[in-house]
């Protein structure tokens, strides 16, 4: 049998923790960025599979390196902490960071700069690519940063009625929008059943990440996800990230800590001024090139 030629355009999937992207060098693309392209590979019948695509290195004026991120129902995300902790692999690997290494030789990388629709992150790979960590930004508790509908106001231990509950939640903005959810011992199911209506429940101006947080002690948090765009999901940063902030406005957690995942755990500090520093590894699960 003659082999197949590859055709259409390079990629190579991550995953951070069960959390999967797509990475696309945009000057590979075959075809415009369509929400029904994203939505096509994305799909784990009919495409590659993903929670989510790449597009990147893009230009970027006040940054190294730009990005664009695509949830699987094709619209765009502002920002993604696993997402950008996979860009930071890709770059490693695809020889992008040479110039922030002191030594050819060295396993890791000066801090470096990514600019996502969500504002510029900073970044730092290690271990050959397999340990990065990213500088979030900082979480904002305003409602008009969320955004949210109603008086302008910090977020913090409010209400929501759903599922025949009431319950306690903080929102806050990372760039992107999240409500964490204070919830005793939160399951697959929680996050199945609950996260759709709190994603769209109309305070939310444009819709929300939901996170269902256990606080199991001060140095250990435990996360159920719905992901905005994407659904439930094994693992996310920008969520991680946005759980441990809310815990720690809250005083039930340290400045460091560990979020328990349904993949896994991810490593996150809150700093004083609630700027947030993500890390976690990242693996390389295959490349291949899409059809046109």
């Amino acid at each position: 049998m003659k082999p197949i030629s590859p055709q259409g355009a390079p990629f190579i999937k991550y995953q951070a923790l069960g959390n999967d992207y797509l990475v696309i060098q945009p000057d590979k693309l075959t075809k415009p960025v369509t929400p029904g392209w994203v939505r096509r590979i994305t799909d784990r019948h009919y495409g590659a599979g993903a929670d989510g695509v790449l597009i990147g290195p893009t230009p970027a004026e006040s940054a190294d390196f730009g990005l664009q991120i695509f949830n699987p129902d094709g619209s765009e995300a502002e920002k993604s902490g696993n997402g950008l902790r996979i860009f930071a692999r890709y770059l490693w690997e695809a020889g992008f960071l040479e110039r922030f290494k002191a030594h050819p030789d060295d396993q890791y990388t000066t801090p470096f700069r990514i600019k996502t629709a969500g504002g510029v992150v900073t970044a730092r790979v290690e271990q050959n690519g397999a340990w990065v960590t990213v500088e979030m930004g900082k979480a904002d508790f305003r409602s008009g940063s969320i955004p949210m509908s109603g008086a302008e106001r910090e977020v913090v231990n409010e209400t929501i009625y759903v599922g025949g509950e009431t319950l306690n939640y903080c929102a806050l903005s990372l760039g992107n929008p999240h409500c964490v959810v204070f919830y005793p011992h939160p399951k697959p199911e929680t996050a199945q059943t609950l996260g759709p209506a709190i994603e769209r429940d109309p305070r939310f101006l444009n819709r929300t990440n939901v996170q269902f947080l256990q606080v199991m002690d001060p140095e250990n948090l435990k996360i159920e996800i719905w992901e905005r765009g994407a659904g439930y999901t094994l693992a996310s940063g920008s969520s991680s990230c946005a759980a441990a902030a809310a815990a720690y406005r809250l005083r039930q957690c340290g400045p460091q800590v560990a979020v328990h995942n349904p993949g896994g755990i991810l490593q996150v500090r809150i700093n004083d001024d609630f700027s947030l520093v993500l890390s976690g590894r990242v693996e390389k699960v295959y490349q291949g090139w899409m059809e046109d």
